[in-house]
């Protein structure tokens, strides 16, 4: 018989193992302990391999003496994985209760230089599951992890996107090669012929080397301008005949008048046709466009909005909000603008662009919701 000369690692402090993820492209770090003081259990396996994590998870319990049916709780940090990872640990034989916690929203140490490693951060995720179990909801902020479906239903708007910001990068790129030889032509049908018998700004035939690479950007424009029409078309059919919640909440939205078909999929696909508001703070904090003041002692800056949430929904509310100036002249928000910041300089306006934006997106939040149209509104005839 071998006599055991191993120390025993921990002490069983509850029934609940507690599991972090440290994510990365090629190996995940994991996590285990089941109390505060206790030293945690670190494992490493390769990325995506469900097979390795169901067996740790398993090795863990039996290093705790925790029984095989002993829940699980576990967070990990939205990333580049999405949110495939928590589905599955939802839908195991045994559910791991999951948590998905913004990154940004992390308590780090604000020294210049800190050690971080892997291992560090799975540590440092597993205090911070602990105390917000124990209690401590401001700790960090949990995602709203969207259904598959209202996954999926976000893509068509967010290609769009994506095919617009391909077409200004390669518009540009021609832009600036033809400027590199002191050419000006303008983007249009008749580019390749022109192209032929250009000359340079010095006067030169411009070299074969130039005119074969602006052929082969002008071949890129034009897919990408065949994918944005193709997509542009799929989503005007989507707003005119769909059935889903997205295709009935755009078509609502365009029945504002100054609200078009690109701004009502934006806003019906990222807000109101996928998402659950309980009052419009939350919907402004998803925008990032609520204030976030700084005041400590007698210091008092203000730091301007919070620019939280997606880049494309803030842009888009703020060039409905200038439409809705402009189409929706008796509207008592465009009055309380022009009151407030139509003598102002085009810097305050600026401001309060900001302002009418977040208060319009709450007006159309309970026109979509609960049928109330912005006071002095009008619709489309």
């Amino acid at each position: 018989m071998t006599e055991t000369t191993r120390a025993t690692e921990c002490r069983v402090f509850g029934v609940t193992l507690m599991l972090a993820f440290e994510l990365g492209s090629t190996k995940w770090v994991l996590g285990f302990t089941t109390a505060p003081a206790q030293r945690p259990r670190l494992r490493t396996i390769a990325a995506g391999d469900l097979t390795a994590l169901e067996h740790e998870i398993q090795l863990a319990k039996v290093r705790f003496g925790l029984p095989r049916e002993a829940p699980v709780r576990s967070c990990d940090e939205a990333g580049r994985d999405g949110f495939w990872l928590h589905r599955w640990l939802i839908t195991r034989d045994v559910p791991v209760e999951n948590v998905v916690v913004d990154s940004s929203s992390i308590e780090v140490n604000r020294r210049a230089r800190r050690a971080k490693t892997d291992r560090l951060d799975v540590g440092k995720l597993l205090a911070l599951l602990l105390r917000w179990l124990g209690g401590e909801r401001k700790v960090w902020r949990v995602v709203h992890v969207p259904s598959p479906e209202a996954e999926a239903q976000r893509q068509l708007t967010r290609e769009i996107a994506t095919v617009r910001e391909d077409r200004k990068r390669v518009r540009n790129r021609i832009q600036s090669l033809l400027a590199t030889q002191g050419i000006r032509l303008e983007l249009r049908a008749p580019f390749l012929e022109q192209l032929a018998t250009v000359q340079t700004g010095d006067g030169r035939a411009l070299p074969e080397a130039f005119r074969f690479r602006l052929a082969h950007e002008w071949a890129h424009l034009d897919a990408i301008e065949a994918r944005m029409t193709a997509v542009t078309a799929a989503r005007d059919a989507q707003i005119a005949t769909g059935t889903d919640r997205v295709a009935t909440v755009a078509r609502q939205l365009c029945q504002m008048r100054g609200v078009a078909e690109t701004r009502a999929a934006v806003f019906s696909a990222e807000l109101f046709g996928t998402r659950t508001f309980r009052n419009g703070r939350q919907l402004g904090a998803l925008m990032g466009l609520v204030p976030v003041p700084y005041r400590s002692d007698q210091r008092v800056q203000d730091q301007g909005i919070s620019k939280a949430g997606r880049a494309e929904l803030r842009r888009i509310g703020l060039q409905l909000a200038w439409c809705w100036i402009r189409w929706q002249p008796t509207s008592a928000l465009t009055q309380w603008f022009l009151t407030r910041f139509g003598p102002a300089g085009g810097r305050r306006k600026r401001i309060g662009i900001v302002a009418v934006a977040r208060k319009l997106a709450i007006a159309l939040w309970r026109y979509v919701e609960h049928g109330i149209v912005p006071e002095g509104a009008t619709l489309k005839t």
